[in-house]
Protein backbone atom coordinates (compact mmCIF):
# COMPACT_ATOMS: atom_id res chain seq x y z
CA UNK A 1 0.00 0.00 0.00
CA UNK A 2 1.65 3.26 -1.30
CA UNK A 3 0.04 5.11 2.12
CA UNK A 4 2.21 2.46 4.13
CA UNK A 5 5.56 3.48 2.34
CA UNK A 6 5.05 6.94 3.35
CA UNK A 7 4.16 6.04 6.31
CA UNK A 8 7.56 3.96 6.92
CA UNK A 9 9.40 6.77 5.12
CA UNK A 10 8.10 9.12 7.92
CA UNK A 11 9.29 6.62 11.10
CA UNK A 12 12.46 5.78 8.92
CA UNK A 13 13.53 9.01 9.19
CA UNK A 14 13.06 9.68 12.67
CA UNK A 15 14.96 6.71 13.14
CA UNK A 16 12.05 4.29 14.21
CA UNK A 17 11.47 0.79 12.53
CA UNK A 18 9.77 -2.65 13.78
CA UNK A 19 6.30 -3.94 12.94
CA UNK A 20 3.77 -0.89 13.74
CA UNK A 21 5.74 1.15 15.74
CA UNK A 22 3.87 3.90 17.70
CA UNK A 23 5.01 5.90 15.02
CA UNK A 24 3.92 4.46 12.24
CA UNK A 25 0.55 3.70 13.88
CA UNK A 26 0.40 7.95 14.62
CA UNK A 27 1.49 8.52 11.05
CA UNK A 28 -1.20 6.22 9.59
CA UNK A 29 -3.62 7.46 11.80
CA UNK A 30 -2.62 11.11 10.47
CA UNK A 31 -2.51 10.58 7.03
CA UNK A 32 -6.18 8.88 7.02
CA UNK A 33 -7.19 11.80 8.58
CA UNK A 34 -6.03 14.53 6.37
CA UNK A 35 -7.61 12.28 3.55
CA UNK A 36 -11.15 12.31 5.15
CA UNK A 37 -10.87 15.83 5.54
CA UNK A 38 -9.62 16.55 1.98
CA UNK A 39 -12.57 14.30 0.94
CA UNK A 40 -14.83 15.48 3.27
CA UNK A 41 -14.28 19.41 1.93
CA UNK A 42 -14.25 18.66 -1.43
CA UNK A 43 -18.01 16.93 -0.99
CA UNK A 44 -18.48 20.47 0.81
CA UNK A 45 -17.63 23.13 -1.46
CA UNK A 46 -19.18 20.68 -4.24
CA UNK A 47 -23.09 20.75 -2.58
CA UNK A 48 -22.60 24.46 -1.85
CA UNK A 49 -22.51 26.91 1.45
CA UNK A 50 -26.13 28.20 2.67
CA UNK A 51 -24.08 31.07 4.14
CA UNK A 52 -22.29 32.20 1.39
CA UNK A 53 -25.39 31.47 -0.94
CA UNK A 54 -27.24 33.93 1.00
CA UNK A 55 -24.71 36.46 0.49
CA UNK A 56 -24.80 35.60 -3.40
CA UNK A 57 -28.37 36.19 -3.12
CA UNK A 58 -28.42 39.22 -2.23
CA UNK A 59 -25.73 40.49 -4.45
CA UNK A 60 -27.11 38.82 -7.45
CA UNK A 61 -31.02 37.79 -7.19
CA UNK A 62 -32.45 39.88 -4.49
CA UNK A 63 -33.06 43.06 -6.52
CA UNK A 64 -35.52 41.45 -8.02
CA UNK A 65 -36.52 37.75 -6.47
CA UNK A 66 -37.54 37.33 -2.51
CA UNK A 67 -37.34 34.54 -1.16
CA UNK A 68 -38.67 34.01 2.65
CA UNK A 69 -41.81 33.70 5.10
CA UNK A 70 -43.26 37.18 3.51
CA UNK A 71 -41.78 36.62 -0.23
CA UNK A 72 -44.31 37.63 -2.99
CA UNK A 73 -43.92 37.97 -6.40
CA UNK A 74 -43.71 41.27 -7.52
CA UNK A 75 -40.72 42.25 -10.17
CA UNK A 76 -39.89 38.36 -10.35
CA UNK A 77 -41.36 35.29 -8.86
CA UNK A 78 -40.78 34.38 -5.09
CA UNK A 79 -38.69 31.76 -5.11
CA UNK A 80 -39.46 29.59 -1.93
CA UNK A 81 -39.72 26.40 -3.02
CA UNK A 82 -38.44 26.59 -6.59
CA UNK A 83 -36.62 23.23 -6.28
CA UNK A 84 -39.24 20.83 -7.68
CA UNK A 85 -41.49 23.54 -8.89
CA UNK A 86 -42.96 23.53 -12.51
CA UNK A 87 -41.37 26.55 -14.56
CA UNK A 88 -44.05 29.56 -14.62
CA UNK A 89 -46.44 28.35 -12.35
CA UNK A 90 -46.59 30.88 -9.38
CA UNK A 91 -50.08 32.62 -9.12
CA UNK A 92 -48.20 35.80 -8.19
CA UNK A 93 -46.38 36.46 -10.85
CA UNK A 94 -47.03 36.93 -15.15
CA UNK A 95 -45.04 34.86 -16.53
CA UNK A 96 -43.71 35.58 -20.06
CA UNK A 97 -45.38 33.33 -22.44
CA UNK A 98 -41.85 31.63 -23.18
CA UNK A 99 -41.51 30.93 -19.23
CA UNK A 100 -45.00 29.71 -18.72
CA UNK A 101 -44.90 27.43 -21.99
CA UNK A 102 -40.91 25.90 -20.85
CA UNK A 103 -42.54 22.20 -19.86
CA UNK A 104 -39.66 22.56 -17.54
CA UNK A 105 -39.36 21.45 -13.28
CA UNK A 106 -36.86 23.22 -11.74
CA UNK A 107 -34.55 20.40 -10.64
CA UNK A 108 -31.41 21.18 -9.63
CA UNK A 109 -29.43 20.36 -12.82
CA UNK A 110 -32.13 23.06 -14.31
CA UNK A 111 -31.23 25.65 -11.86
CA UNK A 112 -27.80 25.09 -12.74
CA UNK A 113 -28.16 25.84 -16.29
CA UNK A 114 -30.93 28.17 -15.85
CA UNK A 115 -27.99 30.29 -13.52
CA UNK A 116 -25.23 29.90 -15.83
CA UNK A 117 -27.68 30.72 -19.34
CA UNK A 118 -31.07 31.59 -18.98
CA UNK A 119 -31.82 32.61 -22.85
CA UNK A 120 -30.59 28.42 -23.46
CA UNK A 121 -32.48 27.11 -21.03
CA UNK A 122 -35.69 28.98 -21.92
CA UNK A 123 -35.20 30.88 -25.08
CA UNK A 124 -37.50 34.30 -24.41
CA UNK A 125 -37.40 34.32 -20.90
CA UNK A 126 -38.09 37.69 -20.33
CA UNK A 127 -35.28 37.69 -16.97
CA UNK A 128 -32.44 40.02 -17.78
CA UNK A 129 -30.04 38.46 -16.08
CA UNK A 130 -26.62 37.22 -18.01
CA UNK A 131 -25.63 34.03 -16.47
CA UNK A 132 -23.11 33.07 -13.89
CA UNK A 133 -19.68 31.15 -14.93
CA UNK A 134 -18.41 30.86 -10.92
CA UNK A 135 -19.91 27.10 -10.18
CA UNK A 136 -18.93 27.75 -6.46
CA UNK A 137 -21.27 30.56 -6.32
CA UNK A 138 -24.33 28.65 -8.49
CA UNK A 139 -23.34 25.49 -5.50
CA UNK A 140 -23.71 28.34 -2.62
CA UNK A 141 -27.17 30.03 -4.31
CA UNK A 142 -28.68 26.13 -4.58
CA UNK A 143 -27.76 25.18 -1.45
CA UNK A 144 -29.37 28.57 0.12
CA UNK A 145 -32.75 27.69 -2.17
CA UNK A 146 -32.40 24.67 -0.70
CA UNK A 147 -33.24 26.10 2.50
CA UNK A 148 -36.52 27.16 1.68
CA UNK A 149 -38.75 24.04 0.99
Amino acid sequence: MPEMWIVNRLCTARGRTGNMTECQQNSFLAWLLMLTMLLTAQHASAAGNTLAGKTVFASRCASCHQIGASAHGGFAPQLNGVIGRAAGSTTDFKYSPAMKNAKLVWTEKNLRAFLQAPDSVVPGTKMRFYGMSDEQKIADILAYLRSFP
